[in-house]
């Protein structure tokens, strides 16, 4: 039996010889299990929230190629500029045609991206269910 009255199967033992365990026993067992109960939440908070990690991660790659191409459009645009500035008109017309192509491909990953970012909820919805659940349960067995 270890110090919290679990033996190594964590099962408490029976009460002591005269058959009734003290308060004080009893109030240091529900301590025990309210402190597991408390551990065991965290770790399934732990874990949901990690999962929820997944869709937020696929929505940040999505992001970045939107940035990306964003980038990439300026860059054409700015080179029409130049070209604009510097040569006729069928140079600095190429570039622009390309940079509002780059610029539309960036607002597609840009608006997708966003989309599935605001799809994904990172609420630990199992968790505070348990939470409740857990509540409940001992709101009735102080009763």
């Amino acid at each position: 039996m270890n110090k919290n009255g679990f033996d190594d199967s964590g099962h408490t033992h029976a009460p002591s010889k005269s058959g009734a365990r003290s308060f004080s026993e009893i109030f240091q067992e529900i301590l025990n299990h309210l402190a597991e109960i408390v551990r065991s939440e965290i770790r399934l908070a732990r874990a949901e929230v990690r999962s929820d990690l997944a869709p937020v991660t696929r929505a940040g790659v999505f992001l970045v190629i939107g940035a990306v191409f964003a980038l990439y459009a300026l860059g054409f645009i700015l080179l029409g500029v130049v070209y604009a500035l510097g040569t006729s008109l069928a140079p600095w017309l190429s570039a622009v045609i390309v940079g509002a192509g780059a610029g539309l491909f960036a607002a597609i990953f840009l608006i997708v991206g966003r989309a599935k970012l605001k799809r994904t909820d990172l609420k630990p919805d199992k968790t505070i269910r348990s939470v409740q659940e857990n509540v409940t349960w001992m709101t009735k067995q102080i009763k």
